[in-house]
């Protein structure tokens, strides 16, 4: 359904940059039909230079100054390729082009290899193609994962709790018993929140049976962005929504200790920043870098990978050195 719903907008947007063409192009005005289309197809482009604009007065920091103009631009810029790979391809045609991967026993009688593996967890209208370029490069180095497609689409987040625990229980069993790494955009790491909620203080701690959260630009404390849509999970992303409030409130004390928050200044979906990082996380900034931009971002995979690359032995107590230092926001 996730993918039908990209399909349908992406041929909506198509059909009117064409009817905008065909117009005026019957009337002998062909370049103002062609500007047209451009702008009306690519009108997600143009309504998000607003938000980016604004980032530099919502983001201001303790010194009183946000994100530089260039910042903005360079994170704006490096998102337009973002987007329509991810909306106009990856998700609404190519969401199953690439199948889960899971490690063999060598024999029934023989468990499977102890290694570690990988849930990915995408966000609010998204699927599991955002990602396709994740997973060429988790299965080319022979990494274990998982990627989930949450639905309903517009339901609560509390729903994708059973999804999350029936993914991890799989990779924990095809990786000899292995807790896997959770790699969570935006309202992926609320969701792996609210199954840590539900399925985190039973007999198997949630800390158990998970090695490292790594949330991508998650709106952890919520985001002004959630009031432009109407959907029961856009709601509960609200800044201050009683959802939020009970989530943190039920949570332990120490669950950000689990948890890596990359978050950017420049994320034009999620702001303020500051409602990026989990209280106790590690807080990893990325310098202009737009929202989705936080998935293409090289530094997120090659410490996942370097994660990766660590003994499951050492989840209890090693996480990660990160690439390059760390900001708070």
């Amino acid at each position: 359904m996730n993918a039908w719903i990209q399909r349908l907008q992406f041929f909506l947007r198509l059909s009117l940059g064409l009817g905008l063409v065909a117009y005026f192009g019957e009337q002998g005005r062909l370049g103002l039909g062609l500007g047209l289309a451009v702008l009306a197809v690519f009108a997600h482009v143009w309504a998000s230079l607003p938000l980016f604009a604004a980032l530099a007065w919502v983001n201001r920091r303790p010194a009183g100054r946000g994100p530089s103009a260039w910042a903005l631009l360079q994170a704006w810029w490096r998102e337009l390729p973002a987007l329509e790979l991810v909306f106009s391809w990856r998700q609404p045609f190519a969401a199953a082009a690439l199948p889960q991967f899971l490690p063999l026993a060598a024999s029934p009688d023989q468990p499977p290899p102890r290694r570690t593996g990988v849930l990915l967890v995408h966000g609010f209208c998204c699927n599991r193609g955002l990602w396709n370029g994740w997973m060429r490069r988790l299965q080319a180095d022979g990494h274990p994962y998982l990627a989930l497609t949450l639905e309903p689409a517009f339901g609560s987040i509390d729903a994708y709790a059973d999804a999350i625990d029936a993914a991890l229980r799989q990779l924990i069993q095809a990786c000899g018993g292995a807790p896997p790494v959770i790699v969570a955009h935006s309202m992926g790491g609320l969701a792996v929140r609210a199954w840590w909620r539900r399925y985190g203080a039973g007999a198997v701690p949630g800390a158990s049976r998970v090695r490292r959260v790594l949330t991508l630009g998650t709106p952890h404390a919520g985001t002004w962005s959630a009031y432009m849509a109407a959907a029961r999970n856009a709601q509960q992303m609200r800044c201050g929504s009683p959802w939020l409030a009970q989530l943190a409130a039920q949570e332990p004390a120490d669950l950000g200790a689990q948890f890596d928050c990359y978050f950017s200044h420049c994320d034009q979906i999620v702001f303020p920043s500051s409602s990026a990082v989990l209280p106790g996380s590690r807080a990893i900034e990325m310098a202009a870098v737009g929202h989705l931009g936080l998935v293409f971002a090289p530094r997120v995979l090659a410490d996942l990978l370097q994660l990766l690359g660590q003994a499951p032995a050492d989840a209890a107590t090693t996480p990660p050195a990160p690439t390059a230092p760390t900001k708070k926001p």
